[in-house]
């Protein structure tokens, strides 16, 4: 069992808070993913249930047990850097089996969980080699490894793939979830890239200046964000935005006006709070956008055109300097220049108020 509770967890420097009241319970073998820009506390967060920050406020309980005042080494925790951290001067086996060896593991106990590991990662055919030999997929599967190889309660990642080139991080993502499915050990990633978030987790912290904006599945951020800022922050490219008015509110539908020209209705429900003439901020993903007029249009000129293969990226201009981005089939031939028109299902629209919280997202009130 590796449950961990956040009751009311606090993070001060001086007068600056850095984390405020964060409540969060993360389940036994669960793959949780702290996501959010620059400077909004996931690392902070993470090095505070490691062990590693002291708690300004509130409380950590791992599997029922408080851990404030517990010491990392108490913890039965294994963290992974964004720097490997490894000893140059010792061997990839060396490397893996080190904790043990502090913990005065007898030698043949260590050579065997080592090799374990090493097979685990594909490593065993470089176990004799020195950091130096070896890439930067590699080395980071050695950190994984001196991690796995303690056998912890819970695993925790701060950016651990930040300092690899694409490539390798696509494959590093693929390898972190497979040994997640086979350790069945509880994970907690901190990133500051969706798509890692996305693809890993099973369930999604997007933080904010130090709080939660939403906890849940990728697909109920992405499908139902809670604010604007989860919007623009989950999905790739990201959300498009467009200023509209309410021109009036009727049996639990907006008709609104929006900046480019358009006029539309949206399902609110009845707990809105919108009335005639507010400001408020449509959101359609640029995938649920297409070329034609089969529904809800947008006319505009296309600026910039981006051949991706599988897609094709237009980011299109339309009237009161609105800028929308849309995804099209890789095999369009759409060209900078071309007049467009794009069309979104109604059902695909998400709404938000002049605070950024949603009042509709993907046909719901």
């Amino acid at each position: 069992m590796s449950k961990v509770s956040l009751s009311g967890v606090c993070k001060r420097f001086g007068s600056h808070e850095v984390v405020s009241d964060i409540n969060l319970e993360i389940g036994d073998a669960e793959f949780v993913v702290f996501v959010g820009p620059s400077g909004c506390g996931k690392s902070t967060l993470l090095r505070m249930i490691a062990g590693l920050e002291d708690i300004s406020q509130g409380e950590i309980s791992i599997d029922g047990t408080v851990v404030n005042d517990l010491p990392p080494s108490k913890r039965q925790i294994s963290m992974v850097f964004q720097n490997y951290a490894l000893y140059p001067h010792k061997t990839v086996r060396e490397n893996i089996g080190f904790a043990l060896r502090l913990a005065k593991v007898d030698k043949q106990t260590i050579r065997d969980k080592v090799e374990d590991v090493a097979r685990v990662l594909e490593l065993d055919a470089l176990l004799e080699r020195k950091p130096r030999q070896l890439s930067g997929g590699q080395r980071q599967r050695v950190a994984i490894g001196r991690a796995i190889v303690r056998e912890p309660r819970l695993f925790l990642f701060d950016e651990p793939l930040s300092n690899l080139d694409a490539a390798l991080r696509g494959q590093m993502r693929i390898e972190i979830a497979r040994l997640h499915q086979r350790l069945k050990t509880t994970m907690i990633f901190v990133t500051h890239d969706q798509v890692e978030a996305m693809t890993l987790a099973d369930k999604i912290v997007v933080l904010n200046k130090g709080q939660i904006e939403q906890v849940g599945s990728p697909m109920e951020l992405y499908l139902h964000p809670s604010s604007r800022f989860v919007a623009s922050f989950i999905g790739s490219p990201k959300m498009n935005f467009m200023k509209a008015c309410v021109d009036s509110v009727a049996d639990g539908s907006a008709h609104l006006l929006a900046a480019a020209g358009t006029a539309l209705t949206c399902p609110i429900g009845t707990d809105h709070g919108l009335s005639r003439k507010d400001e408020v901020t449509i959101g359609i993903r640029p995938e649920d956008l297409s070329l034609g007029e089969q529904g809800l249009t947008f006319r505009g000129v296309a600026q910039v055109v981006e051949h991706l293969g599988a897609e094709t990226h237009a980011i299109v201009e339309m009237p009161q300097n609105e800028v929308i981005t849309a995804v099209l089939d890789g095999k369009s031939s759409v060209k900078v220049g071309d007049v467009l028109s794009l069309s979104a299902a109604t059902d695909h629209l998400h709404l938000f108020d002049s605070n950024g919280k949603a009042i509709a997202t993907r046909g719901r009130p």
